[in-house]
């Protein structure tokens, strides 16, 4: 853990689990609690929590990329694609970003 720490990629890896942490709590307890039983109190705080990760996802992403000179085509647009889907920063982080920090 702390390796990771000190770069940025890893901080990427952590900002990603944390991100895709935050999608699945969202996506499968708040938004569920809210809609089906009508317990909408989850909803706003984890929904923060989320946007503030997804933000500095994003913005990692972004320094990362330039640091790394990803190709936009070829990998930038992956690792910002995977923060929106269920999963995807985890599946990234195994296939894209693991790779680099080591």
């Amino acid at each position: 853990m702390k390796n990771l720490l000190q770069t940025n990629t890893g901080r990427l890896r952590i900002i990603g689990f944390l991100e895709g942490t935050s999608l699945l709590i969202l996506l499968f307890i708040a938004m569920p609690m809210k809609y089906i039983f009508e317990m909408p109190f989850l909803t706003r705080p984890v929904g923060t929590i989320h946007g503030a990760l997804f933000l500095l996802f994003v913005f990692n992403t972004l320094s990362v990329g330039v640091e790394q000179n990803w190709k936009f085509k070829d990998t930038t647009w992956k690792v910002l694609l995977a923060c929106v889907i269920p999963f995807g920063t985890f599946y990234i982080d195994s296939k894209i970003l693991s790779k680099i920090d080591n």
